[in-house]
This record gives structure tokens, sequence and C-alpha cells, in this order.
């Protein structure tokens, strides 16, 4: 156990409620963070607060909703199709810059309330592409997030190397399967738990259930 305070990136998804339980077994204090970003599954607000409240977690919500107006995508505008972007190589859920923003924000937090470390559900692993959830920018921005304020940040990602079936039986280990499985959001159309099926979050945390389940896991 690392036994210091920690504030999380945390959405209410899957990945990110894993990593809180995650940060509730290593460390003594959990905070949270959210951002409104003018995201269209903006029920996740409401999510990422009530999971906070029923873990008794201290919780911020941010407003970042100049980064709607910067940076527009399928994730921020109901007008742009969830797609493949054949030009960038990228969906059209990515958002410019987000985790880049967020993980500022978050240590300018972590600084004000005594925090050195943050941890964030990024993954380079089972993604879509998105620049930003690779492991040479989090070594790079917990660096320049150091020399930024002067302070020593440790950036956590305990689900970097780990694909989804592996997040799932993470969440099993922590003894949260069920809860990780029945309240979080994770799908673009704003459908709690199994989500809407269609879109490519619900198919990629689908596949990865299934994986895990077909492996014998939470049996």
């Amino acid at each position: 156990m690392l036994n210091k305070k920690v504030v999380v990136v945390f959405s209410g998804g899957q990945d990110s409620t894993t990593c809180l339980f995650w940060a509730l077994k290593e460390f003594d204090e959990v905070l949270a963070v959210t951002f409104d970003y003018g995201q269209r599954h903006k029920l996740e607000l409401e999510v990422a607060k009530a999971i906070c409240q029923e873990l008794g977690i201290e919780h911020h919500v941010l407003d970042m909703s100049l980064l709607n107006q910067l940076a527009p995508s399928a994730l921020t505008r109901d007008d742009i199709a969830i797609a493949d972007n054949p030009e960038t190589g990228l969906p059209s859920t990515f958002v410019e810059g987000r985790n880049m923003i967020f993980l500022s924000f978050a240590g300018i937090l972590a600084k004000v309330k005594g925090a050195k470390h943050i941890v964030t559900g990024v993954c380079e692993t089972d993604f879509s592409g998105y620049p930003d959830c690779r492991d040479m920018f989090i070594k790079s921005q917990n660096l320049t997030l150091n020399l930024s304020m002067d302070y020593e940040f440790v950036i956590h990602t305990p689900l970097m190397w780990l694909d989804k079936a592996q997040t799932w039986e993470l969440a099993d280990k922590l003894g949260r399967f069920d809860y990780v499985r029945e309240k979080t959001l994770t799908c673009y159309n704003g459908i709690i738990g199994s989500g809407c099926g269609e879109c490519p979050a619900c198919h990629l945390r689908s596949r990865g259930l299934d994986e895990y389940m077909k492996n014998g896991g939470a049996s």
C-alpha cells in the first residue's frame, strides 16, 4: 500500500471505476475529479457523482466546456457521426488534447489538496489509437507537471498494459466485478451497464467481458 493521498481522474466508466477501486486499495485517501466538457454521454457526470457519493469519496466536477469549442468531435457533437477517420487514422470520437488538459487540471487540484499521486485509466493495449493514451505521453506529461509546478507528482496507469478482458479480471480481483458491470457508464449513447451494444465503446467492453467469462472469470 502506498499510504498516500491520490486524485483519480474519474468518468464513471468501466476503466476509471476500476481504477477508483484500485486506488481505494492502494492509498489512504482518495479524491476524484470529473470533467464536464459537453460530452454527448453527459449522464456520465451523474453516474460519477452517484458512485462517489455511495463510496464516500470527495468529488470535484470541473467545467471544461472550452474544450468542446476548440476540439469538436463525435463525443461532443450530436451532428458528428461516430466513425473512423481515414485521413487521420483516428475515430471521430477522439477529442484533441483531452487527456493533456485533464491531467493538467488534475495536477493543479492534486497540488492544492496536498496529493502527489494521480491515477488515470488510459490504456495502450485495448484502445482506439488515441495518441494521448500512450505510455510515452503519460511519462512526458508527468515530467511536464513536475517541472511546471515544481512538485513531485506520480501519474499511475493501472490499466496501461491490460486488455479489456484483463481489466474485467482486475475488477473481479478487487471484488467489484458486479459493481463495475452494473453501475458504470461506458456507452457513448448514455446507457448504463451493458450499454446500447452498438457503439465502439460498447463493442470493446462486451468483447472483453465475453473473453473473460469464456476463460472462466466471475464464476
